[in-house]
């Protein structure tokens, strides 16, 4: 089978691009012959399986003269923000994709199209592809995107209806799609998420490390580690601030915030107040598989406070490198993992009140910040083996799940 997966951003940064380019090395040990078209700096170096074909769109260019537009309003790179974008910058948008897509089709011929996220780009491939079999990912900021602003909308929902097959994350996302595309309920099927089990493990040597490290110092303090945009809409100024509520000593607690900036400004605050904290917070920047899973290894509490979330793949990563877990109570999270996760070692914390999809309520902030010191404390004293059944979760059987649908929707036609 010949596959073309689609992205408008980096396929290598953020929940999003991990999630495209697992799938694609999923599929390219079941043999498919494969492509990817992204949207790209001509700068960057784009990592995948030497056999998949490269289609970049080159942002900052005189055709497309302006960042990377990105799903979130916060990206770890730089970029523009959608609702931001003129006419003017909307048509030129279209044009260097539409070029590039055209290419890719006539070119490599695809017979199944995966695009991620239920917007515009995925609009432009199914109006210019009609005869051609198209899938849409949903990764929830595309949904976020379209109930914040009004770009492109009405185009959006007319050829996000004609997809012949849309996956969402959990059931809740797949209601929330409903909601907003008058689509058929059979064409949309709950994927789920999966993690790399190569990189993501528990690494004995390195827990040994730690182990001899607490013995030599005459101490053993909790590890907390979260990785992200560091940036306020994934909670993490919330999470600082929980801190000050923590019974704990100034030497009983380490913290790690792995990431990039999603904003300068806010990055430089979040920053300052981490100096201001009890506690030492270390900043190691954004880090690759490898290095990550090594930092998962030698925490102890892995926690997401984010204010908006799909699936996200960092709680498998996490639970599967022996990380307890604290994760907001956002709709859809604990029920796959309820399902999917056996004994899952995960605290929920109720998120604060929102407005506009994924902005906090500033007099809700306080008891959603008090909830997680709360929940640090009781993670930390609930007990825990250290390893957790995580088989049922792989991007092989999500692989095999997209293939057969696909496979099955370009028979109909």
């Amino acid at each position: 089978m010949r596959i073309l997966s689609i992205t408008a951003q980096k396929p290598n940064s953020t929940g999003s691009g991990v999630y495209l380019t697992e799938l694609v090395k999923a599929f390219e040990k079941e043999g498919n012959e494969q492509a990817v078209l992204a949207g790209v700096y001509e700068e960057d170096e784009v990592v995948f399986p030497e056999t998949v074909r490269f289609y970049p769109v080159y942002f900052k260019t005189p055709g497309l003269p302006f960042p990377i537009a990105g799903m979130s309003d916060e990206m770890p790179y730089e970029s523009t923000v959608y609702g931001q974008m003129t006419e003017e910058m909307v048509a030129q948008f279209k044009s260097a994709f539409r070029d590039v897509i055209r290419h890719a089709a006539d070119e490599f011929k695809p017979d199944i199209i995966v695009c991620h996220h239920l917007y515009l780009v995925t609009a432009l491939v199914r109006e210019m592809l009609p005869d051609h079999t198209v899938c849409g990912f949903c990764h929830n900021t595309d949904l976020r995107q379209l109930k914040k602003i009004s770009l492109e909308r009405d185009f959006i929902k007319e050829q996000i209806c004609r997809l012949d097959a849309i996956f969402a994350l959990h059931e809740e996302q797949k209601k929330e799609i409903l909601s907003l595309f008058p689509v058929e309920e059979e064409r949309i099927t709950v994927a789920g998420t999966g993690y790399n089990s190569e990189v993501f493990c528990i690494q004995e040597n390195v827990k040994e490390e730690i182990r001899k490290e607490d013995k030599r110092q005459g101490k053993c303090p909790v590890r907390l580690i979260f990785a992200g945009k560091i940036s306020e809409k994934k909670g993490v100024a919330s999470l600082i601030r929980s801190f000050s509520y923590l019974p704990w000593d100034s030497d009983e607690m380490e913290v790690y915030l792995a990431g990039g900036a999603g904003n300068r400004d806010e990055y430089r605050r979040i920053f300052e107040m981490a100096e201001r904290s009890k506690y030492p917070i270390h900043f190691p920047g954004k880090l690759d598989q490898t290095d990550l899973a090594k930092e998962y290894n030698k925490s102890d509490i892995f926690v997401l406070p984010s204010f908006s979330e799909g699936l996200p793949l960092t709680v498998m990563e996490a639970m599967a490198c022996g990380n307890k877990v604290i994760v907001t109570d956002l709709p859809g999270i604990r029920p796959w993992i309820e399902a999917n996760v056996k004994h899952a070692p995960v605290v929920y914390v109720t998120p604060p009140e929102m407005v506009n999809t994924d902005e906090p309520v500033e007099e809700s902030l306080q008891v959603f910040e008090k909830a997680l010191a709360d929940a640090i404390v009781r993670c930390e004293q609930m007990p825990y083996s250290g390893e957790t059944d995580l088989g049922k979760v792989s991007w092989h059987s999500i692989c095999e799940f997209v293939y057969s649908i696909s496979k099955k929707e370009r028979l109909k036609r």
